[in-house]
């Protein structure tokens, strides 16, 4: 039961982290492309593959840990169907070209960024 409140409490706190990255991408960068929205992907990714290899790698993070980071506050965090729906929103009305960009920014970049979050936690952890 503990678990369980952990990572529903992690994951309310990674929704409010969306929301706020969101709400400033927004306003920062402005709203002809999702841009809130590959930066969470791509943070996600790189924290997801951060934790899972310093939890599988060493005793630095409990499995309890673990679940939480990754299924509550990752989970919480990150917005793969925002990032459909927001693709095929582009394709619909702005045109083939804003949503292969953002197809192919969000796939190359958050692979990327899932590497260097194991090379990361190989680097903190020697392994």
């Amino acid at each position: 039961m503990v678990r369980i409140l952990l990572i529903g409490f992690a994951g309310a706190l990674g929704t409010i982290a969306r929301y706020l990255i969101g709400s400033w991408a927004g306003k920062t960068l402005g709203t002809s492309f999702p841009y809130g929205t590959l930066i969470v992907n791509v943070t996600g990714c790189f924290l997801i593959s951060l934790v899972a290899q310093l939890a599988l790698s060493t005793t630095l993070i409990s499995p309890t840990l673990r679940l939480t980071l990754t299924t509550g506050f990752m989970g919480g965090l990150t917005t793969y169907s925002s990032f459909n729906f927001e693709t095929t929103n582009l394709f619909r009305e702005r045109g083939w070209g804003m949503g292969l960009v953002n197809l192919g920014v969000t796939l190359a970049v958050c692979f990327f960024a899932g590497l260097l979050g194991l090379a990361a936690a190989r680097r903190l952890v020697g392994s």
